[in-house]
């Protein structure tokens, strides 16, 4: 499978829930980091492995995501309850329109993700809004960053992004 078509799997997996298939696709050395916005933060972003994936599913455990933009707060919720609000919180395999390489979304927050995935590309899916009313403001972004190495695409990042203050 080629980069577009790996990513466009990887998505379809995310809105079907198929963590233990996702799991074949985790960088066997680096893990997949979740970031909840466009600015990667290596401290506070949270790594995880493909067995560790699979476990964490079930898990009622509450862990913590980083910071929430605007009010600072701490983000803490279990990895479903941070699966909705920050990986697939929108119809992505269904994005209104897809970029490979190409930030979509533009908001206020530093998109520091070619310094932080150097070797990889990322694919976005992006929607520009859902309430006319906010004329864009409300725009989201998931964005599946993948590195190949021999000859296979191995997922290491999931950013989801959205408008920031």
């Amino acid at each position: 499978m080629g980069l577009e078509e790996t990513a466009d799997h990887i998505v379809t997996l995310l809105r079907d829930q198929e963590m233990e298939a996702l799991a074949d696709y985790v960088h066997p050395t680096k893990g997949v980091r979740f970031s909840p916005y466009g600015h990667i933060n290596v401290d506070e972003d949270k790594v995880l492995f493909a067995e560790q994936l699979v476990e964490v599913w079930e898990d009622e455990t509450v862990y913590h995501w980083g910071y929430f933009d605007g009010s600072g707060h701490p983000i803490e919720k279990t990895f479903r309850d941070y699966y909705d609000r920050f990986v697939y919180d929108h119809d992505y395999a269904n994005a209104e329109e897809t970029a490979v390489n190409e930030r979509l979304g533009d908001g206020m927050m530093i998109d520091n993700s070619d310094e932080i995935y150097p070797d990889a590309d990322i694919v976005d899916y992006y929607f520009s809004g859902f309430e006319e009313e906010y004329e864009g403001m409300d725009w989201r972004s998931l964005r599946i960053v993948l590195e190949e190495q021999d000859g296979k695409w191995y997922l290491v990042g999931i950013i989801h992004d959205e408008w920031t203050i």
